[in-house]
């Protein structure tokens, strides 16, 4: 069984067979974290934009574990000058592995930190992994791009933002929720701080009222697939 861990905010950890898959490592500065990556085998390190809590501690995870970082081409020349492995791809591009690929796929927000005023397009990112597909949003407003997704990758798992603000909040994520369509919709990116703080029990509502599953998992919860 592989299991799809939440880290909190818009971090998560796929364990699969000794190994895993670490999605935008926001650790040490996020205050609901608790995941020790020295215990972990990660082979991947995946990075959708370059803002500080999604870049994280990517790079030092990637020099401490030699697990290369796939990432926006601009933002993966920055991580490789900071010392991390790293593969740079385009919107558009996919990569792949014994056990499955990643694709990154658009979305609609900014890509940069106090040291990369410019660090690519901010992406989503599709992954399949030994045949279930896991669509990660990354942060992104509304877009017509969901009913593409949907139709041609048809995820099983979305993870969407919702927290408002900086992204979607939860009655966009939930038309975001019906335009993929996903059986399983995990939220994510909500109540790490004041600014995003989301009625999660609403948005279960909503993704319920239309026939979806919501799984609102706490930090360290997980799904098996």
């Amino acid at each position: 069984m592989k299991k799809l861990n939440y880290l909190g905010h818009s971090a998560f950890f796929i364990e699969k067979d000794n190994d895993g898959i670490l999605i935008d490592p926001y650790i040490k500065g996020n205050p609901l974290a608790n995941f020790n990556y020295k215990t972990k085998k990660i082979s991947l390190i995946i990075v959708t934009h370059a803002h500080s809590d999604h870049l994280g501690d990517a790079v030092e995870i990637s020099k401490n574990t030699g697990a290369p970082i796939i990432a926006v081409f601009e933002l993966a020349n920055y991580c490789i000058s900071k010392g991390a492995k790293a593969l740079g791809i385009g919107i558009g591009g996919k990569v792949n592995f014994n056990w499955g690929s990643v694709k990154f796929l658009p979305a609609v927000h900014t890509s940069s930190n106090s040291d990369l005023p410019y660090g690519g397009l901010a992406a989503g990112v599709l992954m399949e992994v030994d045949g279930t597909v896991i669509y990660h949003a990354g942060d992104t407003a509304l877009m017509p791009d969901f009913k593409m997704i949907g139709e041609l990758y048809n995820p099983y798992y979305a993870l969407l933002p919702v927290g408002g603000y900086y992204t979607m909040d939860i009655e966009d994520a939930a038309i975001a929720a019906k335009m993929l369509f996903s059986p399983e919709i995990i939220p994510m990116h909500y109540n790490t701080f004041p600014k995003i703080k989301a009625d999660i029990k609403k948005f279960v509502e909503l993704i319920e009222e239309q026939g979806q599953k919501c799984l609102p998992l706490k930090v360290n919860e997980y799904v098996e697939f």
